[in-house]
């Protein structure tokens, strides 16, 4: 079954009313309150404040939370499967298989005691049980093609021996050796300078093409997500207030994002100082 029969049978993420909640002194807190997402293989970013619930709603997809969370959804699935009907053996299946994710900091997704070409020959053998000699010649063309040049001599670096964005770049490419059906890119730039930071948008979002992959890209930088993106969905709180087209963050009606957005700083108005967010009790609600 080719990707576009599979995603008129199916979307390839459908997650109806999410909940995640963690114990506190007061009781248990929800942390995400009823969200909701239905996407096909398109680019789909999360924005909002740090503490709004983006990065625990998807790494609930993974089973990536702590035992104290309680997660429930009246569905969960991933092109018709039920994540929440899996077992461990099951999970593992899914993980970096079907759904890859990007961290934050790459160097700490990669092990420092291997070589960027060691953890990848081990990405391919487990993943897509290609023989050992394969396997090397099939890491070498993924750094070519995450754009890293002389690739057989950072095969042989570890993480610590590289810049952020080549770490960036090898972990993409440990990621899209399991050609995953989705790509979860959880502040995948925020640790990288300006300049480094859209190159590496750039090439997720041609890997991304090249693939057919559906991207989920977590950020709190809306002018920088808006180009990259086919829709925008506003999180506060552990709820989506707002959802919005790729590139129309303008027509932002809610307050809560029409507030992020008067926020940011101006070069029109350098020194100015920025105005305080507003938040209203009924939002909570």
């Amino acid at each position: 079954m080719n990707n576009v029969q599979r995603e008129s049978a199916a979307p390839l993420l459908d997650i109806e009313n999410l909940r995640i909640s963690f114990p506190t002194a007061q009781g248990r807190t929800e942390a995400v309150r009823g969200v909701s997402l239905r996407m096909g293989r398109e680019r789909v970013a999360v924005v909002g404040e740090s503490g709004s619930g983006k990065s625990i709603t998807f790494r609930s997809l993974l089973g990536l939370l702590p035992a104290t969370a309680t997660v429930s959804a009246d569905r969960m699935c991933l092109e018709g499967q039920d994540l929440f009907s899996l077992g461990a053996r099951g999970m593992r299946a899914i993980r970096g298989r079907r759904i890859g994710m990007v961290v934050q900091d790459p160097k700490q997704g990669l092990d420092p005691l291997m070589t960027i070409g060691s953890q990848l020959v081990e990405m391919l053998r487990l993943h897509r049980k290609a023989p050992a000699a394969g396997a090397y010649s099939r890491a070498l063309d993924l750094l070519a093609e995450v754009h890293i040049r002389d690739p057989k001599r950072v095969m042989g670096l570890y993480p610590h021996e590289v810049s952020g964005g080549m770490a960036q770049r090898a972990m993409l490419a440990m990621i899209l050796s399991a050609e995953p059906d989705l790509l979860i890119a959880d502040e995948a730039t925020s640790a990288l300078d300006a300049v480094v930071r859209h190159r590496i948008l750039d090439l997720i979002e041609e890997q991304v093409r090249l693939r057919g992959m559906g991207l989920v890209l977590i950020s709190h930088d809306l002018d920088l997500v808006a180009r990259y993106a086919d829709r925008i969905l506003v999180m506060y709180a552990g709820r989506v207030m707002e959802e919005l087209r790729g590139g129309e963050m303008s027509a932002a009606r809610h307050p809560y994002t029409r507030g992020l957005l008067a926020c940011r700083p101006s070069l029109d108005h350098p020194g100015q100082d920025l105005p305080v967010l507003q938040r209203e009790a009924s939002w909570l609600q």
